[in-house]
């Protein structure tokens, strides 16, 4: 059985409109929380890298880490990020309280 997947959950804001905030999400396995917050980490950094050089930006590497795309203007704070195992809430073992 492989690593767990961990979730990491990193607010962020936008520079230019003081007032909206949120939560940027990232997914992938990790062997540790702090594996997991590093890992994102390192991903939102090579998309940072890649826009910043004018390429692509990397999607999901081999151990599902990644990231779909990079918004300039909005900042992260890592050190308020939080993490904790992922559950999928479309699991057909788990109870739910999503409809489909």
């Amino acid at each position: 059985m492989g690593l767990p997947y961990f979730e990491v959950d990193v607010p962020i804001r936008n520079t230019d409109q003081p007032g909206l905030s949120g939560v940027h999400v990232f997914t992938g396995q990790a062997d540790s929380r702090s594996a997991a917050v590093r890992l994102a980490h390192e991903v939102y950094d090579a998309a940072h890298a890649a826009q910043e050089a004018g390429l692509e930006i990397p999607h999901r590497r081999p151990d599902g880490w990644g990231t779909c795309g990079y918004r300039p203007g909005w900042e992260l704070d890592w050190p308020a990020a939080t993490t904790g195992r992922w559950t999928n809430p479309y699991r057909w073992t788990k109870p739910s309280t999503f409809e489909l």
